[in-house]
């Protein structure tokens, strides 16, 4: 495996500059891609600003951009330096970055220009360069104002003496991580160089990338998930990845396959699970001959091969690694995948695990798990029940965070006296190493006979219910109760037509819009009625629900989309 001699983004950059120098790194995609040299040219150039505006080693620098090629630039130079990347998501708010630049004490900030203005609340006194990442390419990028903070152009007389950067070791501060778990209150994650490239050569070792494999980017950059696997571990190896110019709906994913025909995508369950939900199972179920027909094993495996080879036709017809993280999957779409021959596999980390800590190549992948515990690192159960084995995933290596920014008191309750790293999550290990996530340990809950129950497996079977977009279950009064948000869609189509009906008066309009109305309230209740009993006959006695409410809004989520349960959990205090 030809990797970089130090684990340093610097030894990293010289690395791929040097082996793959002309072959293509980084673009958009159906454009052309900056060549290995050409980012190493252009990494150098913004390097040499950040050094001339007094960026030295240490200092934190803030990337705050959707996805583009300038992104990877950006992280490369400022990490390369030696000083500190602290990467945004772009769905945090005005006020969470304004909190965030001063807690990082971030002395720089790279912002592109759809999002510089969250910053027009102004900048700290202590940041001392503000640079556009959309137009680095010559880094003549003008002035922006921003209340007062300048956005500084290089023709600056100030800045023509070259400084020479400090080499980082593998042990510096190389990125924080700021995350906004489900639980609430932010924190900030140290990885080190050694971290986040220890985890990329661990990886490297049970799934091979080599130059000639394309990526399509589609999650947002600022994930530890994306940037170590779908950013760094491509950059290390000389592969090729695109980005997208807009949001990842249909019409720009669909088209932007076609022209980058990738052979390595990553994702998160939702998208696959709702491709199969909405384009397969219908399919499959519509009608009393396919859903006898599919009854029978090979008959079904036959369909789910023949659906498959369409799905992959759609994204390009080239895939040989469909990679999978961020929630558990769903086990009938699962099946679906393996029946089908499909290339996926499955994942399991945290952003303070750099990120992996399980996983495996498609060709090893086990129904529900996300794999053994990858090369070079460390997996554990703490305290595993006698009966099922479940209890608290541990993991250690060098992949693990130092600790969380300014936060000595956290940093100490996650981690045992002896090094190991506690995730939080709740997991069994099988016979063959392989791992089995059960769900987050303070998300469980324990019936009134002392039986582990796991919300996040009662919401993956809502969640194939036919029209269920998203759930949440919780305990109420010592039951178990699920909100569901229903795909209103067609409901939105019968408005539309309705207010686009001609011929009729203003009283003609209302009774008919009263009448819809109440039509679909009673649909919708019947529908809930229906999902419950379906679900209820997929889960054993004590984890069957009691009611199913409607969540007429979407969920509250975190910048990582993942629903705000603290909220809710809440919100129901006040009703138990």
């Amino acid at each position: 495996m030809n990797i970089p001699k130090k684990k340093t983004f610097q030894s990293l950059l010289e690395h791929s500059v040097t082996s793959f120098a002309a072959r293509p790194a980084l673009g958009f995609a159906g454009q052309d891609s900056l060549t290995y040299a050409e980012v190493g040219e252009r990494v150098a150039q913004l390097r040499d600003l950040l050094l001339k505006k007094g960026i030295k080693k240490g200092d934190k620098v803030v990337l705050l951009s959707q996805n583009m090629p300038n992104w990877g630039v950006s992280y490369l130079a400022v990490t390369s330096m030696g000083a500190v990347v602290v990467p945004l998501l772009i769905d945090f708010t005005e006020e969470e970055i304004a909190k965030i630049l001063e807690h990082s004490e971030a002395k720089g900030i790279i912002v592109s220009e759809k999002q510089a203005h969250k910053l027009r609340g102004g900048l700290p006194d202590r940041v001392k360069i503000a640079l556009l990442m959309d137009r680095l390419t010559s880094l003549s990028i003008g002035n922006l104002e921003l209340n007062g903070a300048v956005v500084e152009a290089t023709d600056d007389p100030d800045l023509q003496t070259y400084i020479a950067p400090e080499e980082p070791s593998e042990d510096d501060l190389a990125a924080i991580l700021y995350t906004s778990g489900t639980t609430g209150k932010p924190k900030g994650v140290m990885l080190t160089h050694k971290n986040i490239l220890s985890n990329a050569v661990n990886t490297l070792r049970m799934q091979n990338v080599t130059p000639e494999d394309r990526l399509l980017s589609v999650l947002p950059l600022p994930h530890t998930y994306e940037c170590t696997i779908g950013f760094i571990i491509p950059f290390m190896c000389g592969a090729s990845v695109s980005y997208l110019e807009k949001l990842p709906t249909p019409a720009v994913l669909l088209p932007a396959m076609q022209m980058v025909k990738p052979t390595m995508i990553l994702t998160v369950p939702l998208i696959i699970e709702k491709v199969y939900q909405n384009k397969v199972l219908p399919k499959l179920t519509g009608s009393a001959v396919m859903r006898t027909l599919t009854r029978q094993k090979h008959i079904r495996k036959l369909f789910h091969r023949l659906a498959i080879k369409k799905i992959n036709k759609a994204f390009g017809g080239h895939l040989r690694f469909f990679g999978i993280g961020g929630a558990k999957l769903n086990e009938e779409t699962e099946i679906f995948l393996r029946n089908a021959g499909f290339p996926y596999a499955i994942g399991y980390g945290l952003t303070e695990t750099s990120p992996l800590v399980a996983g495996c190549g498609p060709q090893d992948t086990k129904l529900q798990s996300t794999g053994p515990v990858i090369p070079g690192q460390e997996m554990c159960i703490l305290d595993p029940n006698p009966h099922t084995g479940e209890g608290e995933i541990l993991t250690r290596g060098s992949n693990v965070m130092l600790g969380y920014y300014k936060e000595p008191g956290l940093t100490k309750e996650v981690f045992t006296k002896d090094g190991w790293f506690k995730t939080g999550d709740l997991g069994v290990i099988d016979k063959d190493g392989f791992l089995f996530i059960r769900g987050r340990l303070k998300n469980v809950i324990v019936s009134s006979t002392g039986e582990n129950i796991y919300p996040e497996d009662i919401e993956a079977v809502i969640n194939t219910q036919r029209h269920v977009l998203e759930s949440l279950v919780y305990e109420l009064k010592g039951k178990l109760v699920a909100k569901v948000h229903l795909n209103y869609e067609e409901i939105d189509k019968r408005y539309h037509e309705l207010r686009n009906s001609a011929g009729k008066s203003y009283q003609d309009f209302k009774d008919s819009a009263n009448h819809i109305y109440k039509q679909t309230q009673e649909k919708v209740r019947n529908h809930l009625e229906e999902i419950q009993r379906r679900v209820n006959k997929r889960l054993n006695r004590f984890s069957r629900l009691t009611m199913i409410e409607e969540q007429v809004e979407p969920f509250e989520k975190t910048p990582t989309k993942k629903i705000k349960r603290f909220l809710y959990y809440e919100k129901n205090k006040d009703r138990s």
